[in-house]
């Protein structure tokens, strides 16, 4: 039997670059044997090059015959390489193009998540062509500081501060604005981190929660008297502590789990997602929503994948298995509708 060609697109032109390249590697690492694996780099500029040759991202459908979306960020997470797959018809993993899209960007899936009934943190967006002083004078009066500062779309804390007084508060929000012209002052709850993945169709369910993750920032931080932040060099530098599976009380876990999959269906996500939350004395909040969680060997949702026995390739192969299924039922349905 011939095996399954997978294209494994990593790389691509935002901030999260080399991340993705790690993400991509892992994957092409661990693929199952049933697959051969075809090395797509989508460089910062826009070239691409499939296993080094130069190829056209709008021909692979000539190639291989699934996408596994490596990307994250801009292009790659945003909906536009989504698009681009759906105009050659071409199947691939993680959501479509509508829902990653949302998820990229943050003031509309937060008020998706609050029409859901989702609790969120208190958030002001502030535009690059408003004056700084009106901005910030709208976010003292109606947040108390400390305030959390985000680039409006993203990953990865990339972009991301906690900051106290205004000194601090100009330069957050002006390092925000070089990544995204829209910028999230939110309140800053203080809590437990947590995440939870979303895996489709595993073990008879629609939407699978994986068990949840506490996160635990690097004691550096937390002892330099500033609050605990799960910022890019934590995530992938190995120097921040996670307990997976959690050890919540088994209420907050199930609550948890079901914000994850309220959200996962809130915006029409795909195949498997990660959500981030904290839990706090006031509840429980949701603070994103990943649609390409990374799949490094640092990465979250593969070890939650694997506190419930799903090996890595086997993730792997359940993931592909989504996109070809879903792809086969689309066209299945088409076929129907023109009949």
């Amino acid at each position: 039997m011939a095996k399954i060609t997978v294209g494994v697109l990593r790389g691509g032109p935002s901030a999260e670059h080399e991340i993705s390249l790690k993400t991509g590697w892992n994957v092409l690492n661990f693929l199952p044997e049933k697959y051969r694996g075809v090395d797509i780099v989508l460089n910062k500029d826009g070239q691409i090059f499939e296993d080094g040759e130069p190829s056209n991202i709008r021909r692979l459908n000539h190639s291989v015959d699934v996408i596994f979306n490596a990307l994250h960020g801009y292009f790659g997470e945003d909906g536009k390489a989504q698009h681009i797959f759906d105009s050659i018809n071409i199947p691939y993993t993680g959501s479509g193009a509508l829902a990653s899209a949302l998820g990229m960007n943050k003031v509309l899936s937060r008020d998706i998540f609050r029409k859901a009934g989702l609790k969120i943190p208190r958030t002001i967006v502030i535009k690059k062509e408003e004056p700084m002083r009106e901005a910030a004078l709208g976010v003292f009066r109606n947040i108390s500081p400390p305030w959390v500062i985000k680039p409006a779309s993203g990953g990865s804390s990339i972009g991301v501060s906690i900051v106290h007084d205004f000194s601090d508060f100009v330069s957050a929000i002006e390092k925000a604005f070089t990544l995204d012209s829209t910028v999230l002052a939110e309140e800053y709850i203080k809590g437990r981190e947590a995440t939870c993945g979303i895996l489709d169709n595993f073990r008879g369910e629609e939407h699978y929660a994986l068990p949840a993750i506490e996160i635990i920032p690097a004691c550096a931080k937390v002892s330099a008297g500033k609050p605990p932040f799960f910022d890019y060099e934590g995530k992938y530098s190995g120097s921040t502590g996670e307990i997976c599976p959690a050890t919540f009380e088994l209420p907050v876990k199930r609550e948890i789990e079901n914000m994850a999959r309220l959200g996962h269906r809130a915006l029409g996500c795909r195949g498997y997602s990660r959500l981030d939350m904290i839990v706090s004395t006031k509840g429980i909040y949701l603070l994103e929503l990943n649609t390409l969680p990374g799949l490094t060997g640092e990465s979250l949702f593969p070890k939650a994948a694997e506190a419930v026995g799903l090996e890595f390739p086997r993730l792997l192969e359940h993931i592909i298995d989504l996109a070809l299924n879903r792809h086969k039922w689309v066209g299945s349905s088409i076929e129907q509708g023109a009949k």
